[in-house]
């Protein structure tokens, strides 16, 4: 076995551990497109959750120390709005993608958390430039909104197809070892996928 696939055997042993991924035991086969054709089409749609991840890191040296809270409704808000109506546009289930969406709210303020627990407990751990949270960092964030809102439109096949749950972690497990994640953002991974598989009720509105 190389390395690189044992390393992401590794991943996925962590993504299991953190109770991300929370599926049936053992799964039924199904007459869809071969798993590893379509783990790969699901790696766009991990590698932005892992890239948005990473992007917590500087959401937190921004506001760390400042008094500005790591929970911004208002702000979660507008995001979630601002998805669901480009999602009909996309002819996406608005639904579905606030559901994504706010998965990955979530997962961003989860590490947050985390990392203002280890500079609290660690100073010389702290980080020594604070970036500027309206001008670099949301910005970057909007740019991801919108690459994630494709990327979902392109994935809604594999999204849709019974065995989507595994081979959604297999990606995932994929991209965090391409994006080095730690500990604390393979926890935040693994609250970021729970709404990325379409159920059975979801649809995609037709565009007109």
């Amino acid at each position: 076995m190389s390395v690189a696939v044992s390393a992401v055997s590794a991943v996925s042993a962590a993504l299991l551990l953190s109770g991300a991924a929370a599926g049936p035991a053992v799964a039924r086969p199904q007459p869809v497109a071969p798993a590893h054709s379509a783990t790969h089409a699901l790696a766009p749609l991990t590698n932005l959750f892992a890239e948005r991840l990473l992007i917590a890191d500087k959401v937190a040296a921004a506001k760390y120390g400042t008094g500005r809270p790591i929970d911004d409704p208002a702000r979660e808000q507008k995001i979630l709005d601002d998805a669901a109506a480009r999602a009909v546009g996309l002819g996406l289930a608005p639904d579905t993608v606030v559901a994504v969406f706010g998965d990955q709210i979530e997962a961003n303020k989860l590490v947050q958390r985390g990392l203002y627990a280890r500079w609290d407990a660690h100073p010389d751990e702290r980080p020594t430039q604070r970036p500027d949270l309206d001008k670099e960092v949301r910005p970057a964030l909007d740019r991801i909104t919108t690459r994630l809102l494709n990327t979902l439109v392109a994935t809604e096949g594999v999204r849709s197809s019974p065995p989507c749950e595994p081979r959604l972690y297999g990606a995932a497990a994929r991209s965090a070892y391409g994006h080095e994640l730690d500990v604390l953002h393979l926890k935040g991974m693994g609250r970021a996928l729970p709404s990325a598989c379409a159920r059975v009720n979801d649809h995609v509105i037709p565009q007109r």
